[in-house]
Order: structure tokens, then sequence, then C-alpha cells
């Protein structure tokens, strides 16, 4: 299915993002389609990462709305937003390991709290999900003996852990090297065209927005509004950068 023609799979009506009085941003209006990546951009403290924390339940809206399949997220009861954060997966900024935890035993931590398989099964999983994102044979490792990009490809495992439908990701290209960078742009597509999931990707990294992205929207610290909002195919024509094709 193309995604034009894709049903809904997130919306975010009239949101507003605030801290006490402080109005970070406001009437925010976003359709994110299955089966799409779809990046939010912006220059530093804008309300990037603000943004995704209001999608998943970390921070509540001083207005507004966030829909998953048409339902509300901040109307629903604690069961029902349980059931709503088990179907998400999120990669933080810095990976956010337990560095005092092995690779495996990180990607077992969803899988205990939430999936009542017994140890054996668990561990034998989180090998699995390590090895989709290349990193068999490092189940023992701690985090600190790893690299950097080998950390956020643990984070990655752990955010599929529970096979959600919804992936996020805050900044996952920021602090590396432009080949690991590339990989895991490409991992990141390998996974949405495999998976069939839906992304939601932060980022100022143009290379990799230009490179990943069906979607995107610009929030304006100045206006504190969306400012821009595009598909793939109005850029591809502006800017030659790897990834760019036909939409």
């Amino acid at each position: 299915m193309a995604l034009a023609a894709a049903p809904s799979k997130i919306e975010i009506r009239g949101l507003t993002m605030a801290y006490g009085d402080f109005v970070l941003m406001r009437d925010i209006d976003v359709r994110i389609r299955q089966g799409e990546v779809f990046v939010i951009m912006g220059g530093s403290g804008c309300g990037k990462s603000t943004l995704l924390k209001h999608m998943i339940g970390l921070k509540a809206p001083a207005a507004g709305a966030v829909y998953y399949d048409g339902q509300s997220y901040w109307d629903a009861d604690e069961a029902g937003r349980l059931a709503l954060r088990r179907r998400l997966g999120v990669m933080f900024q810095q990976g956010a390991l337990w560095s005092s935890l092995t690779l495996a035993e990180n990607v077992a931590l969803p899988l205990e709290a939430f999936s009542g398989l017994g140890p054996t099964d668990i561990r034998e999983l989180a090998r699995v999900k390590l090895a989709l994102v290349g990193l068999r044979g490092f189940e023992d490792y701690l985090p600190a003996e790893i690299s950097g990009g080998m950390r956020k490809r643990a984070a990655l495992a752990r955010a599929l852990a529970l096979d959600p439908e919804i992936l996020l990701f805050d900044e996952p290209s920021a602090g590396l090297d432009p080949v690991s960078a590339r990989r895991l742009d490409d991992l990141l597509l390998e996974l949405r065209d495999s998976l069939g999931a839906t992304l939601v990707v932060v980022s100022h990294e143009l290379a990799s927005i230009f490179a990943i992205a069906d979607h995107a929207i610009f929030l304006d610290p100045e206006t504190r509004r969306v400012r821009a909002e595009g598909t793939r195919g109005t850029w591809c024509g502006r800017a030659k950068i790897r990834g760019c094709g036909s939409s």
C-alpha cells in the first residue's frame, strides 16, 4: 500500500507543550501514517524531544491530545495507557542502557516486565533481538565494553524486545561517526520494511533526514509552532543527498 493511502497510525491534535506558564510549542497538528518514517526536526531547545515525551506518556500536554489508531492516550485510564505503551518501542538519545547489566540483560528488561515468559525463553529472545541489529556474540558484554554505535544498536534491540507496532527514536545518530550513522540509518529502514513498523524519529542530522524520512515537520522556536511540513519527494528535487529518490 502506498504511504499516501495508508491509514493514520498516530494523530496529534491541537497539542500545546508547556513548562508551567512557559509555552514551548502550541497548536501542533500532525498525522503519521502506518508504515512511514516520520521525522521531527528543528534547532536545539525547540521542543523535539519534549514532543516525543508527550507522545510516549512521559509528559502530559497543556492542551490537545495524542491518538493511536483513533484512541486518545491522555483520555484513557491507566490500564488503557499501559496497553498503548506496550505497543511502543523507544530508543532514547544516549541509549539509556543500564551500565551494570550486560546487553542481553538490558534487552531482557521489558520482556521480564511484560511478556510473562520464563528465564530461558527471555534469554533466547534477547539473543535474537541482538542478532537482529548485528550484535550476535555480544550478549554478555557490558555497555562500557562496546563502541557508541554498538550501544545505539543495543538500545534499538531493547526497543524491539516486545515487537512494537511503533518505534520512536530520540536523536539516534547523535554522536556517531558518518559511517556508523549511515549503518544505523540503513538498519532503521530495514526494520521498517521487514517488520512493517511505523517509525518516529527526532533528528537534526540532515543527511540522515534525507536518507530515511518519508515525511517531516520543522518546529520553530520563534513562532512556537510547526513552521514547515513536507514529504520526501518535495525535498529530493532540491538537494543531492544520499537516499533521495522517488517517493
